[in-house]
């Protein structure tokens, strides 16, 4: 099985806690990605949290913020799950199917974001379309009440 770093999209973008939402928003279109890791600073990157286009929807648009005053440090998950580079991507998958998540940040032992991996990284660079296939489905199953 691969290693995370094998199929991770390196170097992502970032934001921190006190972008507002309107600006993460913008970068999420820009960039053509659904998710953006929040770092302490944009050089060191060490990560403190993740906003998603759902966090967005939910706690932004539903909840009438105004998106150009709101900061992410509001509306971000804190201390998001994450892997290695050197994980094992099977572990990563299992992660992502366990917590259905689409997307989890890359970390070295200081916590400083290197990468991310998401459905479609994995898709598009595994060795193992038909365990990929499931994995996706039981990210995507809504969990029962």
């Amino acid at each position: 099985m691969k290693k995370c770093r094998e199929v991770m999209t390196g170097d992502p973008v970032c934001c921190v806690p006190t972008d507002t939402a309107a600006r993460v928003a913008k970068l999420m279109k820009t960039e053509n990605i659904g998710s953006v890791p929040i770092c302490e600073d944009r050089h060191g990157k060490k990560l403190l949290g993740i906003v998603t286009d759902r966090d967005l929807a939910l706690q932004v648009v539903a909840e009438n913020r105004d998106a150009s005053s709101t900061k992410v440090q509001d509306v971000m998950t804190r201390v998001p799950l994450t892997c290695r580079a050197d994980d094992n991507l099977q572990t990563a998958l299992d992660a992502m199917e366990k917590h259905q998540v689409r997307r989890i940040p890359v970390v070295d032992d200081d916590r400083r974001l290197i990468g991310m991996i998401s459905q479609a990284d994995v898709a598009v660079r595994s060795d193992q379309p038909e365990k990929i296939a499931e994995v996706v489905e039981e990210i995507s199953r809504s969990q029962a009440v």
